[in-house]
């Protein structure tokens, strides 16, 4: 048994300090430095990025929604009729 928790209590410790060395190794720490050929456009506005993010899947949303509604609205007529 002491063998069993031995070997979970290691493996959950590689595990953690892997992740926590990939998350390490990622960090942004020369974001700062403009790499070549590197030509960031300007900024999103907040209405801009409100609209993007937020307003736009809602609204493709409701779109998609609508059409399956429709389409399920006319089929149930369609086979009503019989």
């Amino acid at each position: 048994m002491s063998n069993k928790v031995n070997k979970n209590v290691l493996r959950a410790g590689t595990i953690t300090a892997g992740t926590a060395l990939m998350l390490l190794m990622s960090s942004p720490a020369f974001a700062l430095t403009r790499d070549d050929g590197d030509d960031p456009g300007p900024g999103l506005s907040v209405i801009e990025t409100l609209g993007l993010y937020v307003a736009a899947p809602i609204v493709l949303f409701l779109i998609i929604a609508g059409l399956v509604m429709a389409g399920d609205k006319s089929r149930k007529q369609a086979g009503s009729k019989d």
